[in-house]
């Protein structure tokens, strides 16, 4: 009797470290916010608009990445990635203009695309066994929330306590996603594919997508959810340290260190992260259980109201704390289940360059939500309609979920 297959492998490690290392830095540049603003005296906007960019070459790059990885390999297509991550953050710290940090940050964007979801998730899948890869799928996503946890607090602890300033923390950040490469020789995706998956070429297979109407509809639902997530990861430490309620000297907060704002806003992020990673196991676990599109309907449903509940109350440490917790919950859960469900209905031979276009609208909406953050605040001194756009689109998203075709359109190899 053949022995099963194991869940956890070399490649599945391997890629969690790659993912958490890359997002540890990723979500920790909204600590940033103030610093920049208040040591060049820019407007909020300036480094709002460097930070959409980032997000709008993150998806453009994500994927002409997954073309790479397939064609030339995924190791160097992770090797390029991270160079160009570490390029893009050195070059960043000695930037003294906006332009010059937005310019920038389109090779951060291209470095994160390199190192991030589309390359790193199409090898996990690719490398999973089909009864395991949904789960698989999860635990490389709970991955990069594993280092939203620590980025962002490690940003605040070198900015506040080693009082480094925001340049020197870049160049630590650059030197931490070169260390990411000593996992590259675990980087292996061995998959049988099927004789139709063999015969059809990568535009034979983009066609085939561009013209199911299911492709369009996970196309647009993903839309949301960058819009929510990099809009809160850019946007959501300011907006804690400027709005929230006082915190107590003598409560809980303050007798484990939190004392400011600031710090609130930091470690809410870090919140987000810790709650996502069982959020996004659950995600991966329910997966191979029930049908994928109905999940993300209950997952973009629950943001909304999240988000719509929050703003409405008054903010404070305790509805930082527990909206931080909720939408932690439901933060990545997308990804195991959109990135599966495209595995699903198009087979895995080119699932890199798929995704890759999917998570193009997830980052069209992502430099929707970090602009209009900081275009919105310099206006209106407040991030209130930015939240009610977020609110809207999520809506939209849950809803276009529904009528996906969960087929497979290209057979699968045993």
């Amino acid at each position: 009797m053949q022995a099963k297959a194991p869940l956890i492998t070399p490649v599945l490690i391997a890629g969690s470290v790659i993912l958490m290392l890359g997002f540890a830095i990723r979500a920790s540049f909204g600590v940033f916010q103030i610093p920049i603003a208040e040591g060049f005296g820019w407007a909020r906007a300036e480094f709002s608009l460097a930070i959409a960019i980032q997000n709008l070459a993150w998806g453009i790059g994500q994927p002409l990445f997954g073309m790479v990885a397939e064609r030339f390999g995924d190791r160097k297509a992770i090797v390029a990635g991270a160079l160009m991550y570490a390029a893009g953050l050195i070059l960043s710290a000695y930037a003294v203009t906006p332009g010059q940090m937005q310019l920038l940050e389109i090779l951060v964007g291209f470095g994160i695309a390199g190192t991030g979801f589309g390359v790193i998730l199409a090898i996990v899948g690719r490398a999973a066994a089909p009864e395991h890869r949904s789960m698989a799928l999860g635990i490389g996503t709970a991955a990069g929330s594993a280092g939203q946890v620590i980025g962002a607090p490690f940003a605040e602890f070198l900015l506040q306590t080693m009082q480094m300033s925001w340049q020197s923390v870049f160049l630590v950040f650059a030197a931490i996603i070169l260390l990411s490469l000593f996992a590259l020789p675990f980087i292996r995706s061995p998959h049988v594919a099927s004789k139709q998956e063999l015969e059809e070429t990568m535009g034979q297979v983009l066609v085939k997508a561009i013209k199911d109407p299911s492709y369009t509809l996970i196309f647009l639902g993903f839309f949301s959810c960058g819009y929510q997530l990099a809009f809160i990861t850019a946007h959501f430490p300011a907006f804690v340290t400027e709005l929230c309620g006082p915190i107590d000297p003598g409560g809980m907060l303050s007798m484990i260190g939190i004392t400011t704002t600031s710090a609130l806003g930091a470690v809410s992020i870090a919140i987000i992260g810790m709650f996502n990673i069982a959020g996004t196991l659950t995600a991966g676990w329910l997966g191979k259980r029930y049908t994928k599109k109905y999940l993300l309907f209950g997952i973009y449903v629950g943001r909304t109201l999240a988000a719509a509940v929050f703003i409405l109350m008054p903010i404070t440490p305790t509805s930082v704390l527990v909206f931080s917790a909720v939408m932690g919950s439901l933060w990545l859960a997308t990804v195991p289940l959109t990135s599966g469900l495209v595995a699903h209905i198009y087979g895995l031979r080119y699932m890199g360059t798929l995704y890759g276009f999917v998570f193009l609208s997830h980052q069209i909406g992502g430099f929707l939500g970090v602009w209009l953050g900081g275009r919105m605040y310099d206006l209106n001194g407040d991030y209130t309609l930015v939240w009610w756009i977020g609110v809207g689109v999520g809506a939209f998203s849950a809803l276009v979920h529904l009528p996906i075709r969960e087929r497979q359109l290209t057979p699968q190899a045993a």
